[in-house]
Parts: structure tokens; C-alpha cells; sequence
């Protein structure tokens, strides 16, 4: 469901368009030097000039969960020609890759990602006047709600509780507190987006914020905060929401799972929180395993008992995981 709130996002993407030799941002396109006559050595050292690690760099310090081997190729981005060198360095090369922010919606699996992980850590926020907040795609989505609410814009009060990142929130249309992204020519989904069926798209670089006045908007915001606190496994190492809500049901992901009697049940090192029942903790030294297989074990007591097959909002990344097929595969977490 889509809320009634004042934020109007206007997007700038990076995308993988048919023509490979320009990059997209917004409506512009900017062209892309032609190839080097040496491309392998002139990618190896583009690449390394972005600080590349191989095979050493741990997904379990990328994810809130802290579950995850080590990922084949790991580089961090810090502008947009950072992240369409690296994007260009994976396409030519045919390496799978996957964007993440704060990884607070991602499983690594133990075995860790035979592709590239790059990090995104555009953060960069801009005012170009009153109410009108330009932010990277790696800021933090709840640090920019917070500012927000504090110097009085309504629209983001809810994003104060979500830890991704901006470009993440968009690309998910992350919510809470029944307040999530809105904006007239954009249709904005449950947890969906139409950038998840573009095809071309590699991904959001910035996203353009505009919000309205209210004297309200801090003191709603510390409101959510605190209902988040008291209603939520803060402080505990989770990705957030496990499942979608389902939809037509009337009912939360998280009431299903408690009306199963499912709330601490455990498996290994993972547990279903007893706070609240859609939040899966890593209680200790949880596994990929035994996360995937509480899961498994949770969708199938739901289903017996209800008849509702619950659908995952997490990301599982397993080291073949083919995330060239763009967003289909959710290349760009949270």
C-alpha cells in the first residue's frame, strides 16, 4: 500500500542501456571513453585504482544478519564514474556482480560469492533549496529521515527506523508505520517498484526528495522511533522484515508467525525473535544454513497451519547467484 505522504522522489540511474558505450543519468548521456587497445591490462589497473580485494574481504561485515564467506571480488564506490568503471569492469570481464549498501536485507551464504560485491557508498546530500534534499543512493536512508524530521520537512518521518540506504529504499520502496515512498508518475508498489523490471538498469545513483513544511514532523518521527523500540528486536544482529506482508489477508507476516507458536523457535545459531515474529535473529554464530533452513521451517508451519505461503523480502546471495540479470535477481540491495 502506498500512504498519502508528501515525498515526491525524482531519480538519477545509472543504466545498462543497448548502446554500451554511453552511461545514463536521468536523461542525459554521457559518453564513455572508447576501449583501450590493451583492455585487460588497461581494466586490471582501472580496477585497482578502486582498491579492489580479492577473496579476502567477508560478507558477514557487509550484512546487519553477520552471516557470509568471503566474496571473490569486493570494491567500494564513492561516485558515480566509480561505480560505472567498476559496472564496465564486470560487463567486459563477465563477472556477476551485486550492489549493496548496508546490506540490511541481505543472506550471504557461508560458502561467500564467486562474482563482485560492490559497495555503494555515494553519500553525498545536497539542498539546492528549501524542501528539496538530493541525496546519493548510499546515504543512509534513516540518517536522511531523521535530518529531515529535525529541520522540519514531513514526508520521511517513517525512513528513521529503516537502516538501508536511499537507493536501496527506492529500488525496494522500503516502508514503516503504513508511510512508504510516493510520487504521481512513478507506480510505487508494496515493497515493489518499476525499477525492478527494467531490464537496462544497473542502478540508482541519486534520488531527489521533495517535502513540505510541518511543525509536526520531529515529533512524529521520535513517535515511530519509539514504537520501533518497543515493538522491535532493536540492538540485535536481523535484516529487518523476513517476509512480505501477504497481501488481502488482513493479517501481518509477523501475527501469522506468532499465531504458529513459531516466536524463539530456533535452528543453530538462528532464532525467530520473541519481540517480534517476522524479525529472525543471529543469535550467536548463526550459519547461511541455518538461517535458510529456519526459513524453510517457518513458510511450511505458516502454510499447514493457515494456508498462506508467505514470501520472502530478503535477499539470499549464494556464491553462483547470477546477478547480471539485473534487477530480477535484486542486484541492488539494501
Amino acid at each position: 500500500m502506498i500512504s498519502k505522504t508528501k515525498s515526491s522522489p525524482s531519480l538519477s540511474i545509472t543504466s545498462r542501456s543497448g548502446n554500451p558505450n554511453h552511461f545514463r543519468k536521468s536523461k542525459n548521456y554521457l559518453p564513455i571513453p572508447p576501449p583501450p587497445t590493451s583492455p585487460l591490462v588497461s581494466n586490471h589497473i582501472k580496477f585497482e585504482e578502486l582498491r579492489v580485494i580479492r577473496g579476502k574481504k567477508l560478507l558477514k561485515d557487509l550484512s546487519t544478519w553477520g552471516i557470509g564467506g568471503p566474496s571473490n571480488h569486493f570494491v567500494q564506490v564513492f561516485t558515480s564514474s566509480q561505480l560505472l568503471s567498476a559496472l564496465r569492469y564486470c560487463g567486459e570481464n563477465t563477472i556477476p556482480f551485486i550492489i549493496v549498501g548496508k546490506g540490511s536485507n541481505c543472506l550471504f551464504d557461508d560458502l561467500g560469492y564467486d562474482g563482485c560485491v560492490i559497495q555503494n557508498r555515494i553519500v553525498f546530500l545536497e539542498r539546492n533549496e528549501p524542501g528539496i534534499f538530493r541525496a546519493g543512493s548510499g546515504f543512509p536512508f534513516n540518517r536522511l529521515g531523521v535530518q529531515c524530521s529535525n529541520e522540519g520537512y514531513t514526508g520521511l518521518e517513517f525512513a528513521g527506523g529503516i537502516p538501508g540506504t536511499v537507493g536501496g529504499a527506492v529500488y525496494m520502496n522500503a516502508g514503516a508505520n503504513g508511510q512508504s515512498l510516493n510520487r504521481t508518475d512513478i507506480e510505487f508498489g508494496y515493497r515493489s517498484s518499476p525499477f525492478q523490471d527494467m531490464k537496462n538498469l544497473a542502478a540508482v545513483v541519486a534520488v531527489t526528495f521533495q517535502l513540505k513544511r510541518s511543525a509536526s514532523a520531529r515529533t512524529m518521527q521520535q513517535q515511530y522511533l519509539e514504537r520501533r523500540r518497543l515493538s522491535q528486536p532493536v540492538g540485535e544482529r536481523t535484516a529487518g522484515s523476513v517476509f512480505r506482508n501477504p497481501p488481502n489477508s488482513g493479517v501481518t507476516a509477523g501475527e501469522l508467525i506468532e499465531r504458529a507458536g513459531l516466536k524463539g523457535y530456533r535452528v543453530g545459531g538462528a532464532m525467530v525473535s520473541d519481540i517480534h515474529g517476522n524479525f529472525f535473529i543471529n543469535s550467536g554464530q548463526s550459519t547461511s544454513q541455518d538461517m535458510l533452513e529456519l526459513i524453510r521451517f517457518v513458510k511450511e508451519k505458516v502454510y499447514q497451519r493457515f494456508g498462506i505461503e508467505l514470501k520472502e523480502e530478503v535477499l539470499y546471495v549464494h556464491p553462483h547467484s547470477n546477478a547480471r540479470n539485473a534487477e530480477t535477481e535484486n542486484n541492488h540491495a539494501m
